[in-house]
């Protein structure tokens, strides 16, 4: 391929659209939207989008933080016991920090290697099945699972426009019927813009 036609790799990431969610009759927390495009070879879906709260957050650095023991990761927002989820500054200050987090591990090529930032950014799974799936204590793969998750969301037109252009067919995003994963209460719709609304868990 001539250096004319090779493209320059980039990775969008947007932590948006937060929500107040229920756990329960005395307790709740706002989950955010995580939106990815990419054109990345290390992503299996060139665009993605997943909900997730300050907690797991909190999870996929301590697990990112104990394979990479060299690498100084980026914090979080820190944790405070003044934050108001009915407060917008301070929900909007968290999700800006929640973004800059991704935005940094991102850059760093080790972290991209890592299957658990891949299933947190691609997939509805909670860090215990992470865990089990990337420990191959699970039927289906890494691949398996981004493919799942994706085929019980709609397309996003750029992949659908991608996808009529034929390129780079074994690159393409086909959907897997025999991954073994089906619909669990962690599958859930992201309730991103694309795709339709559905009940959260």
């Amino acid at each position: 391929m001539t250096p004319k036609h090779e493209k320059q790799e980039f990775v969008t990431v947007l932590v948006r659209d937060p929500r107040i969610q229920k756990e329960d009759s005395w307790h709740s927390y706002i989950d955010y939207e995580i939106f990815i495009h990419t054109n990345s070879i290390c992503f299996t879906r060139k665009t993605s989008c997943v909900r997730r709260r300050y907690r797991e957050f909190l999870w996929l650095r301590q697990r990112l933080q104990s394979n990479a023991v060299l690498i100084q990761l980026p914090e979080l927002p820190s944790r405070t016991p003044f934050f108001n989820m009915n407060n917008p500054n301070h929900v909007d200050h968290r999700r800006q920090g929640l973004q800059e987090f991704l935005e940094k591990i991102l850059q760093d090529a080790l972290l991209l290697s890592d299957s658990r930032l891949h299933l947190f950014l691609q997939t509805q799974l909670s860090p215990e099945d992470m865990e089990a799936c990337v420990s191959g204590q699970t039927k289906y793969s890494v691949a398996d699972a981004i493919h799942s998750f994706a085929s019980l969301n709609r397309r996003f037109p750029i992949e659908d426009e991608e996808r009529k252009k034929g390129k780079n067919d074994a690159d393409s995003d086909s959907e897997s019927s025999s991954s073994g994963l089906g619909p669990s209460d962690d599958s859930i719709s992201c309730g991103c813009k694309a795709s339709p609304a559905s009940e959260e868990s």
